[in-house]
């Protein structure tokens, strides 16, 4: 990839209302994840190992913890001098001010920004996705088909696809159309929300997308569907990896639990690192009396109880009796003696007290905060 041939927008705005109390002060990208890790972490890491310099930062709802977090983007290897993460909230234009509405909105109002690169092609990512991919592949499929716009698909259970947005193609794997969550799915191409355009195409369509009057501004109800009306090459590319959308408590608790299985997602390949920000915090202590199978341990927690199949993050103490089972539990919570935790996420600072039982006998993941 040549110098800023290519840059990315990612758009990390998100509310993330179905995680409950989870993103009440707090932005879904920046919701804790893997007992390191923010969910943010993914996609920019995977702009850092694919070889993208430059990273517009678009972010909207709680956006101070978001941004504080992200900074100059140092974290992932972004040094500020030729490679740059440059935050990109709403702002006050002569045009007047106002909130991002919706994704290709969202775009629209910062291209300003892209035009100061002049890239030839724009990568679009949502910062709410967990999963590893080179998007430099991506790249050269989008040349190589000489398409207008490239849309990341992934294969799902066609009893499922009525949940995405499903990309109809031909052989070629070019898009003929595109339908948003339909009752009666013709494919089970789901589009991941990770799209490549040549970018005088995407200018030309966010213009005149902009000049239509309506409350949402959307890539995928409105500037695909345009573009496919128009006789725009539109290709999908199969993702065969690890994506999950971790949109639900249920979700999200799946997608921590597929860390512990070693082979559904690896954390640990060092070719392709996950970059995180270090808390400098203690080393992690199992006592004499304390027990760990399968699980995930980060910094400065304390074992003195059991715990299985588990994540737990920075600052846990588990006292002596208690256990812990199929559960996330985050940062600085206290779980003391006696008491019992299944298929939970814990948030942050709670403390769960002495012989009190939790979940059971559950059947499904649930969210336990103050």
């Amino acid at each position: 990839m040549s110098k800023h041939e290519m840059i990315t927008m990612l758009l990390a705005g998100g509310k993330g209302t179905r995680l409950g109390a989870l993103t009440k002060k707090v932005a879904k990208p920046a919701v804790s994840f893997g007992g390191k890790y923010r969910i943010i972490d993914f996609p920019l890491s995977n702009c850092t190992n694919s070889g993208i310099e430059i990273v517009g930062v678009l972010t909207q709802y709680e956006s101070i913890g978001l941004n504080a977090y992200i900074g100059s983007g140092t974290i992932w290897g972004f040094d500020g001098n030729n490679t740059k993460a440059v935050l990109l909230p709403p702002r006050q234009k002569a045009e007047g001010a106002s909130w991002y509405d919706g994704t290709a909105d969202a775009i629209y109002h910062n291209l300003d920004f892209i035009d100061k690169y002049s890239p030839k092609y724009v990568l679009i990512l949502s910062g709410d996705h967990i999963y590893k991919m080179d998007y430099s592949k991506m790249l050269d499929f989008h040349k190589k088909n000489n398409a207008d716009a490239t849309i990341a698909v992934l294969k799902v259970p066609l009893n499922e696809a009525s949940r995405f947005g499903i990309m109809n193609v031909n052989e070629d794997d070019s898009i003929y159309q595109f339908e948003e969550k339909p009752a009666n799915p013709k494919s089970d191409l789901a589009s991941m929300g990770i799209y490549i355009f040549t970018y005088d195409v995407l200018k030309k369509y966010l213009l005149e997308d902009h000049i239509d009057i309506k409350d949402e501004h959307d890539f995928g109800k409105h500037i695909i569907p345009a573009m496919l009306n128009n006789g725009c090459k539109l290709m999908a590319y199969r993702f065969e990896g690890y994506w999950k959308d971790v949109g639900t408590i249920e979700s999200l608790w799946e997608a921590n639990m597929d860390l512990l299985d070693g082979e559904t997602f690896d954390l640990y390949d060092p070719n392709w690192k996950i970059y995180s920000e270090d808390t400098h915090d203690l080393p992690h202590f199992i006592d004499k009396t304390g027990s760990v199978k399968n699980s995930l341990i980060n910094q400065g927690s304390i074992i003195k109880g059991h715990v299985e199949n588990s994540i737990i993050f920075n600052d846990v103490i588990i006292e002596e009796g208690a256990t812990v089972v199929d559960c996330v539990i985050l940062n600085k919570v206290t779980i003391k003696k006696g008491a019992f935790v299944y298929k939970a996420i814990v948030g942050p600072n709670k403390v769960v007290e002495s012989n009190c039982e939790i979940n059971k006998d559950g059947t499904k993941a649930i969210l336990v905060t103050d």
